[in-house]
């Protein structure tokens, strides 16, 4: 297989997330966003990252061979303040990384914004308000009039929807305001950027201009398995109004001059479009020269009226994001290189002068460096491209993201894309296998001669999913005929022969995934609800039926058991009980493939769980941050002759009797101190001003992993937190934060395992007569509905119900088509509110 002539193989990289460097540039969103307790998953900055600044030299080096090497330009480098006085300096650095890369007969490409927006200018308004867009088109010129004799290909903007509705409605990326309306003014004011500086680049002799935009298919759950698939037309509505959103919102005004109608009636929902003014649309539909494509996955939705819409796609109520019933990245992506092959014909249907460029596509695995994952998701996708150029597809490059294990946004370095490792703490590159891999791929102009094509070259050449063509070889009658023909035909063109995990599915004629729920549970059934709903949706479509089991009783087990025994079922997704667990090890036993939810105690099974360990040691440093730590001593001796104030806080040891009275404004003889429990007035509790953490745990493992995480991110030094067992439920939670405070301890933190156990505490707090969280701070952990209702609201960790469930169907799939499926750890989030806070954090952050 090889590409045309003059095909571009290169990499994508951005300034904030390898660059380092931050003393010697003006603050970004992101430095302000990083910075903040709780944004980060790992609450790690780019301050350093790659510090790519100081090692471009070494980097460009590794990319030798490539063609075209994509960067991105930091604005605030460029102008520390967003607009004036340029960074000369700033400046010099690409002029010196330029030459570098033209030195090595690379080509540079300049992406002008990958999110790293001014701080200034988010003080004045950010990209809800207009001049953004003329401030960017004045740094465009800076710094094209020091780099265009040299740089041949600009891309104005990078994914303008991530930076939008991440950043001003989601509220999970820089800036973090969670505001529909003002996303959508960042979008307009965003577009309007990139055709202020589009034409005033063309005016300075730019050559060749485009941007780059995140373009994914929306498909139905049946348009992913059949692309011929009639929707209804409720789920043909909810296609189109996603697909306006994410895709035509950007597409239509720079390449037809106008906004669709779908589009239009949601902003006027959501703030109006006074925004939208006389002469606009003209300014936006400049020509462009190419266009980037980013693609990761599809968006698989379906009308469901009840479903409440997400934040990230405002408008979006009623409609249902489902999953895609195929293996899945360690981003929880979904792997469907056939998305690829979609757009890349979509686009050019629609606009068929275009060049197209895929600016960025790539997987985050894990940190090996034998990382044949990666290796088989790029090749699966460099092949969707190759089908998409033999359909006439007007495809000029592919940019692979990305060169470095680098900074990602809000999952920190947890995440790693890089065709290189990074050893962040010494800075050293590693080349991985998919780094030899890419050089091979781009010496031969193409990928090495298939060896034994796998489901993945099928579904590219095919155009439909993994699912469809293992449906498929295994002669499930679900498919449509023409569907059927058109895979048939691309197995025979490749020689494709399923392996024996394949072929063993033919026999298989259950159709049927159990679905156990072992209980009882506490505390979790929003996401009992989640599984039920999300498992469900996924496995019916990929043509499985789903049996739904209760096991709560020795009798219910054996039954469960001979039903898999007698392979009535294909396999089994199990949410086992907190306690006392051996069916998850007994249904192990069977052979038949399980997939457990949470991390199992005995057996060796895939498992989907969060990452409980993080989330609370989240918790720990948001506290410590907060001056909830414990102090090297807890509790100060007063000084000689101060008064005793009503409500203040006096160390243990005083002489007088535990509980005795003390009359306010009292004065203590010198280095004399107060009892713990000490009133100063009837029922008035003294309470500290900075006391002891406390961790309310709870039964099970996850309880057990929180509690360790937390004491394991706790300031070092000092008295150590008090571990509580407290059983499970907001009644739980109360006797236990009761007994706390009669055994003398002033806590100045709470943690607690469950959001029930965190409510339970601030009811026993609060009938103390202390206040949260301006005596006690107190944070939970799960984001359940009743700590998003309680006043103050409460510090919580999010735990994502819905990527759970969709995880839990992605991995038994994959194991129903014979690949091994390691145990998924899902990122979670530190939710800020009020009970750690003063004054609440509308929306959480």
């Amino acid at each position: 297989m090889r590409f045309p002539e003059g095909f571009v193989w290169g990499v994508s990289t951005s300034a904030y997330q390898i660059e380092g460097a931050a003393g010697l540039r003006g603050l970004s969103i992101w430095d302000t966003f990083s910075h903040t307790p709780g944004r980060i998953g790992d609450a790690s900055t780019g301050d350093v990252a790659c510090d790519h600044y100081h090692r471009y030299a070494e980097d460009v080096a590794l990319m030798r061979g490539y063609g075209a090497y994509r960067f991105s330009v930091s604005w605030p480098r460029v102008l520390p303040e967003g607009y004036g006085q340029v960074s000369a300096a700033g400046l010099d650095f690409y002029d010196r990384l330029v030459d570098e890369l033209l030195g090595c007969g690379i080509a540079p490409y300049a992406t002008l914004y990958h999110w790293d927006l001014p701080q200034a200018l988010e003080d004045r308004g950010g990209w809800p308000r207009r001049d953004t867009a003329l401030r960017f088109a004045d740094y465009a010129l800076a710094v094209h009039e020091r780099l265009g004799d040299r740089v041949d290909t600009w891309f104005t903007i990078n994914e303008p929807w991530v930076a939008a509705f991440l950043g001003y409605a989601d509220g999970t990326h820089a800036p973090g305001r969670r505001s529909a309306a003002e996303a959508f003014r960042s979008a307009h004011h965003m577009l309007l950027a990139h055709g202020l500086a589009t034409r005033a680049l063309r005016q300075a002799g730019a050559a060749r201009i485009g941007i780059a935009l995140n373009v994914s298919p929306v498909l139905t759950p049946g348009g992913l398995a059949d692309l011929d698939a009639e929707p209804s037309p409720e789920d043909a509505e909810a296609v189109a109004r996603i697909d306006a959103l994410l895709n035509r919102q950007f597409l239509d005004p720079m390449l037809r001059g106008s906004y669709p109608a779908e589009l239009t009636e949601v902003v006027a929902a959501h703030g109006g479009l006074d925004h939208v003014l006389d002469g606009d649309l003209a300014v936006i539909a400049q020509p462009l020269d190419v266009l980037g494509v980013n693609y990761y996955a599809p968006q698989v939705v379906q009308a469901q009226p009840s479903q409440p819409g997400e934040p990230a796609f405002p408008g979006s109520d009623g409609v249902l994001f489902a999953a895609v019933p195929a293996p899945a990245t360690a981003m929880g992506w979904p792997i469907v290189p056939g998305g690829l092959t979609m757009v890349l014909r979509r686009l050019a249907a629609e606009h068929p002068a275009l060049d197209l460029v895929v600016t960025e596509n790539g997987a985050a695995f894990d940190d090996s460096p034998a990382d044949h994952d990666r290796v088989a998701y790029l090749e699966a996708h460099v092949r969707a491209a190759h089908a998409a150029i033999a359909d006439g597809v007007r495809l000029r490059g592919f940019l692979a993201w990305t060169l470095l294990d680098n900074f990602e946004w809000a999952d920190g370095y947890r995440r790693k894309f890089g065709l290189f490792q990074v050893d962040f703490a010494t800075q050293r590159r590693a080349e991985r296998l998919s780094a030899r891999w890419f050089r091979e791929l781009i010496a031969r102009n193409g990928p090495a001669p298939a060896g034994r094509p796998t489901l993945e070259t099928v579904a590219a050449r095919a155009g439909v999913s993994r699912a469809t063509v293992s449906r498929v070889v295994n002669g499930e009658p679900s498919v449509r005929p023409a569907v059927r023909a058109r895979v048939l035909a691309a197995v025979e063109e490749l020689g494709y022969v399923p392996n024996q995990a394949a072929r063993s599915l033919v026999t298989r004629r259950a159709g049927v995934v159990a679905l156990v729920l072992a209980g009882p549970r506490q505390d979790n059934a929003a996401l009992v609800a989640a599984v039920t709903q999300y498992v469900t949706s996924v496995l019916e479509a990929a043509g499985r039926q789903v049996a739904l089991m209760l096991a709560d009783t020795a009798e219910s087990h054996r039954r469960i058991l001979a039903r898999v025994e007698a392979r009535e079922v294909d396999g089994v997704i199990l949410l086992p009980p907190e306690r006392g667990d051996t069916l998850t090890e007994r249904l192990a036993g069977t052979g038949v493939p399980v997939v457990v939810l949470g991390r199992p105690g005995g057996a060796a099974v895939p498992y989907v769980d969060v990452d409980n360990a993080g989330g609370a040691a989240a918790v720990a440093r948001h506290l410590g941050e907060r001056g909830q730590g414990p102090a090297r001593q807890p509790w100060e001796p007063t000084p000689p002759g101060q008064a005793v104030a009503p409500g203040q806080a006096m160390p243990p040891g005083q002489a007088m009797p535990p509980g005795q009275a003390m009359p306010p404004g009292q004065v203590t003889p010198p280095g004399q101190l107060m009892p713990p429990g000490q009133v100063t007035r009837p029922g008035q509790v003294v309470s500290p001003g900075r006391g002891r953490l406390v961790v309310l745990a709870g039964p099970g493992a996850a309880a057990r992993e929180r509690v360790a995480g937390f004491l394991g991110a706790a300031p070092a030094g000092g008295v150590p937190p008090v571990v509580v067992e407290a059983g499970a439920g907001v009644e739980a939670g109360a006797l236990a934060m009761a007994r706390v405070l009669a055994g003398g301890v002033r806590p100045g933190g709470v943690f607690a395992v469950t959001d029930h156990l965190a409510i339970g505490a601030i009811r026993a707090l609060c009938a103390a007569g202390l206040r949260v969280p301006e005596d006690v701070a107190v944070a939970g952990f799960g984001d359940g509905e009743a700590g998003r209702h309680l006043t103050p609201g409460l510090t919580t960790v999010g735990v994502a119900e819905t990527e759970q469930a969709l995880a839990l169907a992605r991995c038994l799939l994959a194991a129903l088509e014979g690949h091994t499926v390691v145990p998924a750890v899902l990122p979670v989030r530190l939710i800020v509110r009020g009970s750690t806070v003063s004054g609440e954090w509308p929306g959480g952050r």
